[in-house]
């Protein structure tokens, strides 16, 4: 009888158990260094810091942002230079928008792509920060505030600010909603972040991690949502259903929290069944193919450019390789996953 479990273990229960154990923990080693030194090299330049006094986060896919969250992801966020560190702080900070305008009055005039941010940019950048050992809540207060207020009724956020102005519904998103989930677990400490968090949580498992809106205002993501299934990498702000299982089971495990068995258990059975061995091999890629993206001058003039992308990117986001971090996040997520089982944490369903 496998530690922790109990003869009164529900049947259900311990079929799910008996399906993570029998995955096994394989090694995926990678060739990515070159890559990985490219980035770094860039984001130590004089052309990286341009860029980030222009915008922190245009022109996709090719400025900082990018490469700093795709060495976040590799778990190599302790690479990105100081200078570029330093650089993006301050970018994000000079934002005249430190909030999301809801309507374009709200904005004063200003372009809001090119004077704010969003939630699932906020909450990426927060990561890829402390994952640097910066001290965001000191260095940008206002970005934990910031997730509070948007907080929607069913936990959520939406990145789409007329989302906020259906009366009738509640159109928030999963993707813009997990990398502030994310975000917040790294820290929460007042009362009012503890609750996001928890609520946040409640909207993963009302969603089943793998349920599109079911909203009319929202009725796009119902079609986005089979994608999920599908692992992707870099995710910098993308959703696939092994991030929020990861997210979800991490709450749970750290504060102490259950989770009902229907949230969770088709997407294990799903993981399980796509990957039997244990390696997750990339099935799409982590970015949108678009010609061009947006940029500015550091003085604030405007342009189309063509859309480009670096050799880090090109070779993490290759479908169909073997991907070795999606593969610790999972094989972590089927460990973590045993622990609550035996604690008696994944309950039945109300």
């Amino acid at each position: 009888m496998p530690p922790g479990s109990s003869t009164r273990e529900p049947a259900h229960t311990a079929r799910l158990r008996a399906l993570i154990a029998g995955v096994p923990e394989p090694a995926v080693a990678e060739d990515l260094a070159a890559a990985i030194a490219d980035s770094v090299r860039y984001l130590g330049s004089d052309a990286a810091l341009k860029s980030l006094a222009a915008d922190p986060y245009w022109p996709k896919w090719d400025s900082p942002w990018w490469h700093m969250v795709a060495l976040h992801e590799l778990g190599e966020a302790r690479q990105i230079p100081p200078r570029a560190v330093a650089g993006m702080i301050e970018a994000l900070d000079a934002l005249p928008l430190k909030f999301f305008p809801l309507r374009p009055e709200e904005a004063g005039g200003l372009d809001p792509m090119r004077a704010g941010t969003c939630h699932c940019a906020l909450g990426t950048m927060y990561q890829v920060l402390t994952a640097c050992g910066v001290d965001v809540d000191t260095a940008l207060p206002w970005i934990k505030p910031w997730f509070v207020r948007y907080q929607m009724a069913d936990g959520g956020l939406n990145c789409d600010e007329t989302a906020y102005l259906v009366a009738h519904e509640c159109a928030s998103s999963m993707v813009g909603t997990v990398a502030a989930f994310e975000a917040m677990q790294l820290g929460a400490a007042q009362p009012d972040e503890h609750a996001f968090v928890d609520r946040a949580a409640g909207f993963l498992i009302g969603r089943q991690l793998m349920r599109g809106s079911p909203t009319q205002h929202n009725a796009g993501e119902r079609g986005s949502a089979p994608g999920w299934l599908l692992p992707c990498f870099p995710r910098f702000y993308y959703y696939d259903v092994l991030r929020g299982l990861a997210a979800l089971v991490r709450w749970a495990e750290r504060g102490g929290r259950s989770i009902p068995l229907g949230a969770l258990a088709p997407v294990v059975e799903h993981l399980v069944a796509a990957f039997p061995d244990g390696v997750i091999r990339l099935q799409r890629e982590g970015f949108a193919i678009c010609p061009t993206s947006r940029a500015w001058t550091a003085d604030g003039v405007a342009s189309d450019v063509p859309t480009t992308r670096f050799p880090l990117l090109d070779r993490a986001s290759a479908v169909g390789r073997a991907c070795r971090a999606s593969t610790l996040q999972w094989a972590g997520a089927r460990r973590a996953l045993l622990g609550l089982i035996d604690a008696g944490r994944i309950v039945a369903d109300a």
